[in-house]
């Protein structure tokens, strides 16, 4: 079975790699994917058996240590402190994700930038075949971005939490954003567009706010980011809710989200490839952050692989454990009966279901698709009362 797996992954990636350079076509391939997808988690829903691991993606947190204190974030304090992976472990990890049919690999932290060896983990990737990224604070670009694009690397994302004093607030370090906006323009005067850049923009209370909102969209179109909405979270292990939860919404809150949404929504008419989401996606938001694990659509988890900087290995960023690379090669804890078990269990919600992937989820399912698909008050600019 893992055979099969493997060569529909590297057919995958086959086809995604000669339509990326065209929007048209792929769009057109990706919708086709979306409505394979479909069928099978129609059918999932009444023969969940027919859910098996899929994974083309890892995301590997590459050390703990971290330049920043994120309000939401414990790495650099108390999660896996100390901990990050060493070069001979990554490179054995990559050989057996290419072999497993793997091609998106995630480098992440903590703050990646912060590994002597990141450089060699892109390099190492572009060589055997991988297509990696790193997601990075921005920090350090002005320092490494020479040597990152020499190994090869060509996407990049950005956690963003506000502009200027806004940001250094959440991230806790004084000028912090100063040097964000430095490494950013260092890499779009030292190599122009060579790199993409997407910018992941955090809807918390703080920046649940029109000013934010536009104070964002004006800095991607600066440096020419896509962007990517993400959601507070409320079960990533590595997650914290800041003092008094102040980060995470309260049913109060909706007509600020919806406000929020509303400006999104107009922004994806008006500019479809600056946000990365679909129409149905920007209308759940509201109800991911309100409703949280009470949204009951089922998870994608089964197409990803998460390594932690202590060589854990799960199937998601919160849960199902399979075991880890101090111990076992990942070769030996993919497909086997605890992955399998995994797969059909994040499909059917037997976990604290998280909104990971919330786009994909709601296009993937039948009944969320067409209800989001409906334009609501939230596309006229109606908010709920508060």
């Amino acid at each position: 079975m893992g055979d099969c797996i493997v060569v529909q992954q590297r057919l995958r990636k086959f086809v995604g790699d000669r339509v990326r350079s065209s929007d048209r076509l792929y769009n057109l391939v990706k919708s086709v994917e979306n409505r394979v997808e479909l069928l099978r988690h129609s059918v999932g829903h009444g023969f969940p058996a027919i859910i098996r691991p899929r994974p083309y993606k890892i995301m590997i947190a590459v050390t703990a240590q971290c330049n920043s204190r994120c309000k939401g974030c414990r790495y650099g304090r108390d999660f896996m402190p100390g901990h990050q992976l060493e070069w001979p472990m990554v490179r054995d990890l990559l050989d057996d994700a290419k072999a497993a049919g793997f091609y998106s690999i995630r480098l992440y932290g903590g703050e990646p930038l912060l590994h002597k060896d990141l450089t060699r983990m892109i390099e190492y990737c572009v060589q055997i075949g991988l297509r990696p990224y790193v997601t990075t604070n921005g920090a350090l670009l002005e320092q490494r971005i020479d040597d990152l694009v020499r190994a090869g690397l060509r996407d990049i994302t950005v956690g963003f939490y506000g502009v200027g004093e806004e940001y250094n607030r959440y991230t806790q370090r004084a000028g912090l954003f100063e040097r964000v906006e430095r490494g950013i323009t260092a890499l779009r005067e030292r190599h122009g567009d060579t790199v993409e850049l997407q910018m992941n923009w955090l809807l918390m209370r703080q920046t649940a706010t029109l000013e934010a909102f536009h104070s964002a969209l004006a800095f991607a179109e600066r440096f020419d980011m896509s962007m990517r909405v993400d959601l507070i979270h409320y079960s990533l292990p590595y997650f914290q809710e800041g003092d008094d939860r102040q980060l995470q919404f309260v049913p109060e809150d909706r007509p600020a989200i919806e406000r929020v949404v509303a400006e999104m929504i107009k922004l994806k008419r008006a500019d479809p490839t600056r946000l990365q989401h679909t129409l149905e996606g920007l209308r759940s938001i509201p109800d991911w952050l309100l409703r949280g694990p009470d949204m009951k659509i089922p998870c994608t988890a089964y197409e990803m692989i998460w390594v932690g900087p202590d060589g854990t290995v799960q199937m998601c960023y919160v849960t199902f454990k399979l075991g880890n690379l101090h111990q076992t090669r990942l070769r030996d804890l993919l497909f086997n009966a605890s992955h399998k078990c995994a797969a059909r269990d994040a499909f059917q919600l037997n976990c604290p279901n998280c909104h990971c992937s919330s786009n994909e989820r709601i296009m993937r399912d039948a009944p969320s698709r067409r209800h989001y698909a409906k334009p609501g008050r939230v596309d006229n600019g109606v908010v709920a009362n508060p």
